[in-house]
């Protein structure tokens, strides 16, 4: 077996998902403490644009086939299996996503290799490679140390930082040969989008966050009246969501969208372990909630225990005021 670390590139629509360079930087930690190199698979049709992305790689298998214009969990495991068949490398990381979780047990079961999903964070101790995990959505966390055989790990998205500063280097790239692929029994039919003009939270600096503290959809717009005065946006938990108050393209947290904004202001939200994955990485957090020991205190770099109903509008005046100082 190698000491080196393999990555399986996500990208859609021609844009190299996060989760892929958040892999290269952690990979490339990795693969230096044991003398290995960094190589990244990247599946797709016309990808060829995405490879100066990957300059932290040391190798990059690229397969441009048109059966891989559109993601089938059949079509890319085949070619992973295929590119795994005479390869032993230390550790195959891939997304705990919806492309990672379609192939991570797939892999394993079709190569025989070990496999972890809920990946949080990974250490090097005395040689070993340590692995911990998320379970019980996020209730638990438990640490294995990984095997001496290679082995598959799916890492929820955000755990490790993005590179700060793009490799200098050129990676070798090399074609991935690969006989006929069967027809798959999973066919992509089409993409469906959320509504046009609706807000991309995950470009958002700043957001006002609402949960179960907000009571009933009439009290949204003084969230919305904040969210205005500070130049951000509003989301939700999945409480929210469900009512039906705010469309799902505004729901944070594990089944929902995962943000990294400068300000997270959290009114009524208790802290779920699914919700704090997804807000977990903001530069700053604020939260107010009327129970003291809700857990996103636990997190938060400031808390209020106060009623989110009251203060919203109090704090909305405050950040007008504060607006018009610097207006004039």
């Amino acid at each position: 077996m190698s000491q080196d670390v393999w990555i399986l590139a996500e990208h859609f629509q021609g844009r190299l998902n996060d989760i892929t360079l958040e892999l290269v930087g952690k990979g490339r930690e990795l693969a230096q403490a044991k003398q290995g190199k960094v190589a990244v698979v990247l599946l797709g049709s016309n990808v060829n644009g995405l490879m100066s992305e990957l300059a932290g790689a040391d190798v990059v298998f690229v397969a441009n086939r048109p059966e891989f214009r559109e993601f089938t969990p059949e079509a890319y495991g085949a070619a992973l299996e295929a590119v795994l068949k005479d390869a032993h490398p230390w550790v195959v990381l891939m997304g705990s996503t919806s492309v990672g979780l379609d192939l991570l047990s797939l892999l394993s079961a079709r190569t025989g290799k070990p496999c972890l999903d809920s990946c949080t964070r990974l250490d090097i101790r005395d040689g070993r490679l340590f692995a911990t995990s998320q379970i019980y959505g996020g209730k638990l966390f438990a640490e294995v140390a990984l095997s001496d055989t290679t082995t598959l790990v799916a890492v929820v998205p955000g755990s490790f930082p993005k590179p700060e500063n793009a490799a200098a280097g050129r990676p070798e790239f090399q074609e991935i040969a690969l006989a006929a692929l069967p027809e798959p029994r999973t066919k992509f039919r089409k993409l469906i989008e959320p509504p046009p003009g609706d807000v991309d939270i995950t470009k958002v600096p700043v957001l006002v966050a609402v949960g179960r503290g907000i009571q009933n959809a009439d009290n949204l717009s003084m969230a919305e009246e904040l969210a205005e005065a500070l130049g951000g946006t509003v989301c939700a938990s999945r409480p929210v969501i469900d009512q039906g108050w705010l469309p799902l393209t505004r729901q944070v947290g594990k089944s929902g969208m995962t943000v990294k904004p400068k300000l997270y202001l959290a009114f009524g939200i208790s802290g779920a372990p699914e919700h704090w994955e997804g807000m977990k990485n903001s530069e700053l957090i604020v939260a107010v909630n009327t129970d003291p020991k809700a857990p996103i205190f636990a997190g938060a770099h400031y808390g209020a225990a106060v009623d989110a109903l009251e203060l919203l509008p109090l704090l909305t005046e405050e950040v007008r005021k504060a607006n018009l100082k610097k207006a004039s």
